[in-house]
């Protein structure tokens, strides 16, 4: 048996940019999926799916990513595996074309996060691929991300041996000091995974997420609770601060859940058992196209 769930981000989709985000989540479905059908792993699956959503413009993560408000390009992702427990994360870096496999590479390394300008050392040692950070900084994106806002990408897997993976990638907010850190490369509060209770991944407004430590929530949560009621309860919790914010979870056994308070939430899905790729810009509104 295995599951993969992954979201585009808790945001606000334009018709114009509607069928670009499901053509992105499925490009990035189908290439996790393709991963697990074959009997490949969760880890190098979360790490696949989400290379294809740093690659597209149409999210901000990687090649699509905001810029602080000097003008540059920050970048932080995470990946962490629910086995062992061992997180690989990157922050504030620059220069890197896949942020999630630089974190994928530090992923059993004794650090849990690296960050900076010493994260792009360490991806060329670890022969990962680097790009010219100032050319990045000059990528026409127009105000796009000033309109679509917090779009964090993330994907949760699960494989034939009942391992999990979870893995979150993002280009930050538009316009935000540098040097600025939201919740995604911090374990418990935009993401956690545990191979026993589940896996989860957040995306919205990272400050609020971090102080109400959601991921560790929905973890603790899902012992008494359904994947889409955990959920709802991280995001009641949320009120308490404000702020916009979205969700996904993978169970054991294959269950998905998910849900957002955000205008908008870009979310896929597909298992072994119902392989056809499930695609929703909102909860309640799907497509197979």
């Amino acid at each position: 048996m295995w599951s993969i769930i992954l979201h585009g981000g808790a945001k606000t989709i334009t018709e114009e940019d509607a069928t670009a985000n499901r053509a992105g989540c499925r490009r990035a479905l189908e290439a996790g999926a393709e991963i697990l059908k074959n009997g490949g792993n969760c880890v190098d699956a979360v790490e696949a799916a989400v290379c294809v959503l740093e690659d597209d413009p149409t999210f901000n993560a990687g090649y699509g990513s905001a810029r602080n408000a000097d003008g540059e390009v920050e970048m932080c992702a995470a990946l962490m595996e629910g086995a062992s427990f061992n997180v690989g994360a990157v922050a504030v870096a620059k220069g890197l074309r896949n942020p999630i496999s630089v974190a994928k590479a530090m992923l059993y390394e004794e650090p849990v996060l690296i960050a900076g300008d010493c994260a792009r050392a360490f991806a060329a040692e670890a022969g990962e691929r680097l790009c010219d950070a100032d050319a990045m900084n000059a990528l026409p994106k127009g105000s796009a991300h000033e309109e679509r806002g917090h779009d964090t990408v993330g994907c949760i897997a699960l494989d034939e041996n009942g391992r999990l993976a979870t893995a979150v990638s993002t280009g930050g907010l538009e316009g935000a000091p540098a040097g600025r850190v939201g919740d995604s490369p911090q374990p418990g509060c935009g993401f956690y995974c545990d191979d026993n209770i589940g896996g989860v991944v957040f995306s919205g407004d990272g400050e609020q997420i971090a102080r109400m430590i959601l991921a560790a929530r929905v973890i603790q949560a899902l012992e008494d609770l359904s994947p889409d009621r955990a959920i709802e309860a991280a995001l009641t919790h949320l009120e308490r601060t404000g702020g916009e914010a979205g969700g996904i979870v993978l169970t054991p056994d294959g269950k998905f859940g998910w849900g957002h308070n955000s205008e908008d939430f870009a979310v896929a899905f597909a298992s072994s058992a119902h392989p056809d790729p499930q695609i929703y810009l909102r909860k309640g509104k799907t497509s197979r196209g």
